[in-house]
């Protein structure tokens, strides 16, 4: 599990809900004002059937498969990474009927695929060239699902003021047909509020959930990326048969200094 996202959720609930708590312990007014059913409908309504016209169906009905990966996270380590490549070159060095007797301990998909491909004998450049059309394929879809939540991020505030143009043309309506009077100052006051509660539902989503969600894809893609570029160049030098002192001051490149691995 991500915990720094369900913190970052969890305490920007939290405090927002305290705000309004202690806001309206201060004034007296009830905080149920804030649940509005009407301006929830307007604004997950017409924030998903925005989305729903903007991208194919199949990606907007795997939205909470993608919503689950952001809450998941990546546990992903380069440095252990590092040590197996570095493990694998030194199988490598001895033939390819000893590294393909070590495939069956390699658990990372994608490195377990290039060793393959090196005991499959294939070219140093073709081997470089699969692995980084998959690397580029995969990016491309995932941040389009990145791109999803990143446009629900953009409907949400708008359909949250279409919310409060209805509410005010609605009190607008009232106020005329009602034709003044002693409460018309709490008829406004009361239809203003009501009016804006859907502004604060769209800004909310927008900024809590929806925008962050993206941001949150695209620092995975990327850690990914790294990730599976720094086992492409692993598995082009094992098909090389570099020696293990080389390979692991290559990959070490991509990681940072302070994470560099260094032989025992």
């Amino acid at each position: 599990m991500d915990f720094a996202t369900i913190f970052g959720v969890l305490v920007g609930v939290a405090l927002i809900g305290g705000a309004i708590l202690m806001q309206a312990n201060t004034s007296g007014t009830n905080p149920l004002v804030f649940v509005d059913l009407q301006s929830i409908m307007i604004v997950m309504g017409g924030t998903l059937a925005a989305t729903a016209i903007s991208f194919p169906l199949k990606e907007v009905l795997r939205m909470m498969a993608v919503m689950k990966a952001v809450f998941r996270g990546s546990s992903t380590l380069l440095g252990p990474m590092v040590d197996e490549i570095v493990d694998m070159s030194s199988v490598a060095r001895k033939g390819p009927k000893e590294l393909e007797n070590a495939i069956g301990r390699v658990r990372n998909f994608f490195l377990r695929d290039g060793i393959q491909m090196v005991v499959d004998g294939y070219a140093v450049e073709e081997i470089r060239s699969i692995l980084i059309t998959r690397i580029d394929y995969r990016e491309a879809r995932e941040r389009n699902e990145a791109g999803l939540f990143k446009a629900m991020g953009r409907f949400s505030p708008a359909f949250g003021m279409l919310g409060t143009l209805i509410g005010l043309v609605f009190m607008l309506k009232g106020m005329s047909a009602e034709g003044g009077g002693g409460d018309m100052a709490s008829g406004i006051g009361n239809g203003m509020a009501t009016a804006l509660i859907t502004t604060f539902y769209g800004a909310l989503l927008a900024n809590l959930f929806f925008l962050p969600m993206a941001e949150k894809l695209n620092s995975q893609i990327g850690n990914k990326s790294t990730e599976q570029n720094l086992i492409t160049e692993g598995v082009c030098l094992l098909a090389q048969k570099k020696h293990p002192l080389i390979v692991r001051e290559k990959i070490n490149s991509f990681i940072p200094p302070r994470e560099w691995k260094r032989m025992d």
